[in-house]
């Protein structure tokens, strides 16, 4: 039988309620008190009789507003709740006291031990623990926060060993009572299918750094085109994530439940990339003696990412126009063909129209894939995106060593001043090796050992050989190079530099760039 007394805060009051206890014979189980009036009481069932004069007797005490039953104390739900809590976690979690003997242990904890609770509490944890001195960690100054691999019964694990503070409420002076530590446990493999998990969720809209007014655009224009079953084209300079956004808008489409394949064009032989984009017949080739499904078999249904396609060689582009322009195609060595129901993402940081103009890219398969079409702008044209982006870089990676890494308001300037030529991959590396090597917790800019760059025309060349006017006609050609894919016409490019269509036109004749190039 439980109790809730409301009362006002009053010296005595407790023992007055207590006193009338007595008197009835109750035996008290339990009492909490809360500050803000209320007094909970836990004693046996008593019969209805007594019952009905036991309500009015506490009732009748001086500063008693109500009294009512109550199904539990707050205590035994908070009790109750930390077991449930315990019980389902899948980790092991073990609590010890300040001399290292186990006070708590969780079903996960005692499967692994392979011991029942009453032979792991009361004995030191260290019996079962390698790896990790306990006994040291315990008796220091003030014991903080750690994380360590050891050996649990001769299964390894990355443990998060946490001190647990009791506050002193008598002297404000005095440092919290140490009264032990909780000690999680996390197993290589669950941590693996933890980061597969993340990483199969790494490419949502929601993931990706999109401060900047251009970048906004682009992701409301892809979170349009994602419902899209039609082809899409990606452009964008090396690093700028285009394989990150193909992704998110996979997973933002109907075909999100069915796989999302990636092929690089540019990292294998023509005669490698047919096979593995279409597949291959048994006996196609010497030491084929089964059949090889291409990844656009193992797609069916979902997405095949096609990264740098502008690397990709005239033969498999015209077997490639085939799968666009009818879903068929053939295995390597296989007359049969066969029908895919794939959607086709492509990415390039090339102007393909200039490799059209050139006969390097079908012009018939260029017009197949730029159907519906994205372009990630440059990191150096998203600075505001820059500092939300290095602050989740730093995050991610300062959480495995348990640190909090701020960045000075000097490297916070470095950052945006840099012009990023490797883009959002660059800044990741950099910012990795920074965490890494910092000392302290407070980045610098000599942290970042970032290249000299200029950001009109590349790295820096200490033995470049020329006039004045040989460098500036080079940065000239440079930015010009860089910005025609995005205003391919001297009205637009002129437009966006300040200056005549007709200059414009002249200066992209003298440097052979977009149409002009197949005459240079």
């Amino acid at each position: 039988m439980r109790l809730k007394i409301e009362c006002e805060e009053r010296l005595g009051i407790c023992a007055e309620v207590l006193d009338i206890l007595v008197q009835h014979q109750i035996d008290l189980r339990g009492i909490e008190i809360d500050p803000s009036g209320e007094i909970y009481l836990n004693f046996p069932t008593v019969l209805f009789d007594e019952f009905q004069h036991l309500m009015p007797e506490i009732r009748l005490i001086p500063g008693i507003h109500d009294v009512s039953l109550i199904p539990y104390l707050p205590g035994e739900r908070e009790q109750q709740e930390m077991q449930t809590l315990l019980k389902t976690l899948p980790e092991p979690v073990v609590s010890i006291d300040s001399q290292g003997y186990v006070v708590i242990a969780n079903e996960a904890a005692l499967d692994i031990l392979q011991l029942p609770e009453a032979e792991v509490k009361g004995k030191l944890l260290k019996n079962w623990v390698k790896g990790f001195n306990f006994s040291h960690w315990l008796n220091g100054d003030r014991p903080n926060t750690t994380a360590s691999n050891l050996q649990l019964r001769g299964r390894t694990f990355l443990a998060d060993i946490y001190p647990i503070r009791v506050p002193d409420e008598t002297d404000t002076d005095q440092d919290d009572y140490f009264a032990g530590a909780v000690i999680t446990f996390k197993s290589p493999e669950r941590l693996g299918r933890q980061m597969t998990a993340y990483q199969q969720q790494a490419g949502e809209f929601e993931l990706l750094i999109a401060e900047s007014q251009p970048m906004k655009k682009v992701i409301r224009q892809a979170k349009r085109m994602s419902g899209l079953d039609a082809p899409l084209l990606i452009t964008g300079e090396t690093g700028t994530g285009k394989e990150l956004l193909a992704k998110s808008c996979h997973q933002h489409s109907l075909r999100k439940d069915k796989p999302f394949l990636v092929l690089n064009c540019a990292a294998m032989p023509d005669s490698v990339a047919e096979s593995e984009l279409f597949g291959y017949a048994a006996g196609a080739f010497e030491g084929a003696t089964q059949a090889k499904k291409g990844i656009v078999e193992l797609a069916e249904g979902g997405t095949v990412f096609l990264d740098e396609i502008g690397d990709m060689s005239k033969v498999l582009q015209s077997k490639f126009l085939r799968l666009m322009q009818d879903g068929t195609y053939r295995r390597v060595g296989d007359e049969q063909e066969y029908t895919a129901d794939v959607r086709i993402i492509c990415s390039t940081q090339k102007d393909l129209l200039a490799l059209c103009r050139d006969g390097i890219f079908r012009e018939d398969l260029y017009y197949r894939l730029n159907v519906l079409a994205l372009h990630i702008p440059a990191l150096r044209d998203r600075k505001s995106d820059i500092l939300p982006m290095a602050e989740r870089f730093i995050a991610r990676f300062a959480e495995p060593q348990r640190r909090r890494i701020r960045i000075s308001r000097a490297c916070q300037n470095a950052l945006q001043q840099y012009p990023w030529p490797g883009n959002v991959r660059q800044m990741e590396n950099a910012l990795l090796r920074a965490v890494s090597l910092a000392e302290e917790d407070l980045l610098e800019p000599e942290h970042l050992q970032l290249p000299s760059f200029s950001s009109g025309w590349g790295y820096v060349d200490e033995h470049f050989e020329g006039t004045l006017d040989d460098a500036m006609k080079r940065f000239e050609a440079e930015l010009l190079r860089r910005l025609y894919p995005a205003y391919p016409s001297s009205r637009q490019l002129g437009k966006k530099l300040g200056v005549s269509h007709t200059a414009i036109a002249n200066k992209l004749r003298e440097y052979g760039i977009g149409k002009h190039s197949r005459a240079s």
